[in-house]
């Protein structure tokens, strides 16, 4: 489950900004409590997301570190 504040507004980047359905999401929390994975490289690894929106993941979260 996300606690975090910091998990909500991943959450809600990748539901607002690159367009990804709440069941995709939902998935790729599911699996982090089995993997204990992040959630952008879960999206990536189940196909949710591509190369270059995984870049703008990883954009996002240096500058939202």
């Amino acid at each position: 489950m996300v606690h975090r504040n910091s998990d909500k507004q991943l959450l809600q980047f990748l539901h607002n900004e690159l367009e990804l359905s709440k069941a995709d999401i939902a998935v790729a929390l599911r699996h982090r409590e089995l993997d204990k994975g992040p959630i952008p490289m879960l999206l990536w690894q189940y196909g949710f997301i591509n190369l270059e929106q995984l870049e703008k993941i990883f954009d996002w979260l240096a500058e939202h570190a």
